[in-house]
């Protein structure tokens, strides 16, 4: 019935394409559209909604589960507010709205058997840059009709701690490197010792930060080079820019760090303004963190089947 403000189709993204010059897209925040797979009996990387900022307005044409997860939009049913991080079933004929955002950035609506529209190089992810995957390559519109297999499974809920907090300050954990040759010592002293702030200029491509200038060593340009989810490019101006999942698939901007995976989806809920500090941890410390995250999803996963 309303757009919101871009929603779109997204599950975990597309990948073994970057050769072609082609971005994995996929969610902002894996660890909600998770959840929300989780919640409504799907599989763990089924696609789902991702609304930023201004929610859309939706009608339901079935009874279905439904799981809304991640940023706090105020989602309403029929105009009464519902919960976040739980399923819960709305019936054919009522509405779905999203009202004040209260926190993070971006809301998941997963919807129980899934959103039905083709895969595009094994994925049904909206790679918008390119426009392909999702609803015909595109954020929705006003008038579309989204068809799935719903099914109802109701009252299902996390527990307290594994419902994320997101708050104006964060500490996010890097590997620092690869391109340290193209900054100065006193440069990496300011990255990893200095605040940063997530401007209004982010969008799915990219985190651009403001705050004290990062100093080379001499050009900020290097061979164009592959850049993974979460690379830090830092350009002449000396100022930060976190990739995230939209990303381009190789840039000639050096690198001073890259953000670890599990700390990506709490980037992806940071509001313009928000405080970043970059703190430098192991290559070993990432992955135990990343296989720890991914063992305790698929543990919960088997427990729900």
């Amino acid at each position: 019935m309303k757009s919101g403000l871009q929603t779109t189709v997204q599950d975990l993204g597309r990948y073994g394409f970057r050769e072609f010059g082609v971005s994995p897209s996929g969610a902002m925040d894996s660890y909600s559209l998770q959840m929300g797979n989780l919640l409504v009996g799907n599989d763990l990387g089924e696609a789902a909604l991702e609304a930023p900022f201004i929610g859309p307005v939706l009608m339901a044409l079935h009874d279905v589960s439904i799981a809304i997860c991640g940023g706090n939009l105020t989602p309403k049913i029929n105009g009464q507010e519902v919960p976040l991080w739980k399923s819960i079933v709305i019936k054919k004929g009522q509405i779905l709205s999203f009202g004040e955002l209260k926190e993070g950035v971006r809301t998941y609506i997963s919807i129980a058997g899934g959103i039905d529209v083709p895969f595009v190089l094994n994925s049904k992810s909206t790679y918008i840059t390119g426009k392909f995957g999702g609803f015909e390559g595109r954020a929705l519109k006003e008038g579309d009709i989204l068809f799935g297999n719903p099914f109802t499974r109701r009252n299902r809920f996390l527990q307290t701690q594994l419902i994320p907090k997101y708050t104006n300050k964060l500490t996010v954990r890097v590997i620092v490197g690869p391109h340290t040759r193209k900054f100065t010592t006193a440069g990496l002293k300011t990255f990893l010792n200095e605040e940063y702030s997530i401007t209004s200029q982010s969008n799915r491509m990219g985190h651009q930060l403001t705050g004290p200038k990062i100093e080379h060593s001499s050009t900020a340009d290097i061979i164009s080079d592959a850049i993974p989810l979460g690379g830090i490019q830092v350009p002449a101006s000396g100022q930060p820019i976190i990739l995230m999942a939209e990303h381009q698939t190789t840039g000639g901007y050096s690198r001073i760090g890259t953000v670890i995976s599990v700390d990506i989806p709490l980037l992806a809920q940071a509001q313009p303004g928000t405080k970043v500090r970059f703190k430098e941890i192991s290559l070993q410390n990432a992955q135990d963190l990343l296989i720890d995250s991914r063992n305790r999803l698929k543990s919960l996963y088997r427990l729900t089947r």
